[in-house]
């Protein structure tokens, strides 16, 4: 399917001590968009901004074609959110939040919901407030995959989840997009070998504002770590140097001209590296 699921124009958002400072990004439909960086750069505030839960300052922000803080209940029901901490009722259980789950959305689906509920091993007689983050978190993705939702926006969906849990989570979210060709996740994480096995895209936010949005296969092809000495140091230009790490013997730079320097040896980096090479200011 052709178009932008989402498409976030120059939003700035101004608070106290921080700002989100002119952000755009496009999300197009059938993809996952990783959206990665630090706590406190504004992944959390940009979330807000998709699903209409705050009004920005300037610049817009459209979800399926509508202006997200004004959005229409009828494309509300297409959003399956996952937050960091979830936002239920913690005196009840899963058996009495599928009632009023029933109630909240047209088309609920009861039987896939306690599919997953069992796939997680999620108790449904247990008080919500009994649960341990990760059952929370396993939780809120069984609930947001269970009505009909059409684009998935995922606010580190799988902190608190051991290894096993999250690589199910992985290919249930995987079978998600193969469901219908306009399925979509926005996909916030600091676990970023998750992205490595999901995301189409990779956007960068530092310090509220974004450093670059790439294709995941083509930021791993683009960049490369070159290990050098001294001397090797001093012939690469300084304008194909993106960040650098000094060490006593030897410095590591990240460059996406490592054509350039043949004789150079060369890593290929992971998401990690080169968020770190991109805000690395001095090497240290």
């Amino acid at each position: 399917m052709e178009g932008n699921c989402i498409e976030i124009k120059n939003l700035t958002k101004k608070y106290k001590k921080f700002t989100l400072d002119n952000v755009s990004i496009d999300v197009p439909y059938g993809t996952v968009m990783g959206f990665v960086g630090e706590n406190g750069a504004g992944k959390t505030t940009t979330i807000k901004a998709i699903l209409g839960l705050l009004a920005a300052d300037s610049g817009s922000v459209q979800v399926m074609g509508e202006e997200a803080y004004n959005m229409s209940g009828a494309t509300k029901e297409k959003i399956g959110v996952v937050f960091d901490v979830p936002p239920f009722p913690p005196a009840l259980n899963a058996k009495q939040m599928n009632k009023i789950f029933r109630g909240m959305y047209k088309n609920w689906d009861g039987e896939k919901f306690f599919k997953l509920l069992e796939k997680f091993e999620i108790p449904t007689d247990k008080k919500l407030k009994g649960f341990s983050r990760g059952m929370g978190m396993r939780f809120s993705i069984a609930q947001a995959l269970s009505h009909g939702a059409e684009l998935l926006v995922l606010d580190e969906p799988t902190g608190g989840l051991d290894p096993i849990i999250r690589s199910e989570t992985m290919d249930i979210l995987r079978d998600f997009m193969a469901e219908d060709e306009k399925n979509t996740i926005f996909f916030s994480t600091h676990i970023t070998s998750d992205l490595d096995r999901l995301a189409d895209y990779i956007c960068f936010v530092h310090k509220g504002k974004v450093v670059f949005t790439e294709e995941r296969n083509e930021l791993m092809e683009k960049y490369r770590i070159l290990k050098c000495t001294d001397e090797q140091l001093s012939l690469i230009d300084k304008e194909d140097i993106i960040g650098m790490r000094k060490g006593r013997f030897a410095s590591e730079v990240l460059t996406n001209a490592a054509d350039k320097y043949p004789d150079i040896a060369a890593d290929v980096p992971n998401i990690d590296e080169i968020m770190v090479y991109f805000i690395s200011k001095d090497g240290e």
